[in-house]
């Protein structure tokens, strides 16, 4: 009986072995095939315009295409929760972003995959800030100058004012929320399909102001069709260092940005994930993309895959408490 455990063990140990060196082969010659790159937003986007740069960049490194595939709906629920659920082989990537991974989880009542345990990090491609932004011609007419001059207009004028976003639970809805709070002031939501259609609605003077993101913003604010007012972090932006913080204009505790990172499914092997961190985080280090990065106002390095996963926890920790003090609600 002993003899017979012993051989069964044995050959335990043999099938083992067998299936653990296919697979520790199969990690080590990664990628056999073209890799699928899911982005969950409308083409032209600043993450599809940066997912297709990257997949340029890595192509001829990596030796296999990346084919970017968008998958806009749902705040991009649709497309992560795509990738969420794909195989854990590295053949499956998402470009994720603050509104998948932190906005989301805490405003959607709720939602197909879990932005922690359904994911493997691989890179932060950037961080940037929002900017709140008015039509010039409408901030004269209501002799607004300064973002103090924006709050004080809205309490002697209680619900004249509007502000548009690019949707229910973006970041620039989620800013505005916030500013309401800390303010102790009113406008009106108004939520378009997407940051262009809220920054012709804006310039039109369909509505107020808005935060929209630097990256869109910036060569509007150049050429003296937007105004800004403040950025929405800590730290001024390169872009604009003469426009200061909201904390700086005087709102208390208000400190917040956009960011988007490369995320492969839960349990894909590490030596793939350190493969494909390692040829993404060369690519955003060149000097053409860096160049990209900072035209887009961001300062961010690529980091760590265990970087990005503690930025999605803890931005998870600020959305949720954000959206419970603001009470912001997909209307």
């Amino acid at each position: 009986m002993n003899r017979r455990r012993a051989l069964l063990a044995g050959g335990a140990m043999v099938a083992a072995a067998c299936l653990s060196a296919p697979a520790a082969a199969q990690d080590a010659t990664y990628p056999t095939r073209p890799i699928r790159f899911v982005v969950p937003y409308p083409p032209g986007g600043p993450l599809d315009i940066m997912a297709r740069a990257l997949a340029e960049k890595i192509r001829p490194t990596l030796g296999q295409p990346v084919v970017v595939e968008n998958r806009p709906g749902a705040g991009g629920n649709i497309g992560a929760d795509l990738v969420a659920k794909s195989a854990p082989d590295g053949y499956t990537l998402v470009m994720g972003a603050v509104a998948t991974h932190a906005i989301n989880p805490a405003l959607f009542p709720s939602i197909p995959y879990d932005p922690v345990k359904d994911f493997a990090p691989i890179v932060l491609v950037a961080s940037v800030p929002n900017v709140l932004v008015m039509n010039p011609a409408t901030a004269a007419r209501l002799g607004i100058q300064t973002v103090q001059d924006l709050i004080g207009y809205a309490r002697r004028n209680p619900g004249r004012l509007n502000m548009g976003s690019g949707g229910n639970g973006s970041a620039g809805h989620l800013a505005g929320e916030l500013l309401k709070t800390r303010a102790g002031v009113f406008a009106a939501h108004i939520p378009y399909a997407g940051a262009t259609p809220a920054q012709v609605a804006l310039m039109s003077g369909q509505t107020d102001f808005m935060f929209d993101n630097l990256a869109a913003a910036s060569p509007l604010i150049a050429a003296g069709k937007l105004k800004a007012l403040a950025v929405t972090t800590a730290a001024r932006s390169r872009l604009l260092p003469e426009v200061p913080t909201m904390m700086q204009a005087g709102v208390p505790d208000f400190d917040l940005g956009t960011w988007f990172g490369i995320f492969a499914p839960a349990h894909t092997p590490e030596a793939v994930v350190q493969k494909l961190h390692n040829e993404y985080a060369r690519a955003l280090g060149g000097a053409d993309m860096r160049r990209r990065l900072a035209d887009m106002g961001s300062d961010a390095e690529p980091g760590t895959p265990a970087s990005l996963a503690a930025l999605v926890q803890s931005d998870l920790r600020k959305y949720a408490e954000i959206v419970r003090i603001s009470g912001a609600k997909l209307n």
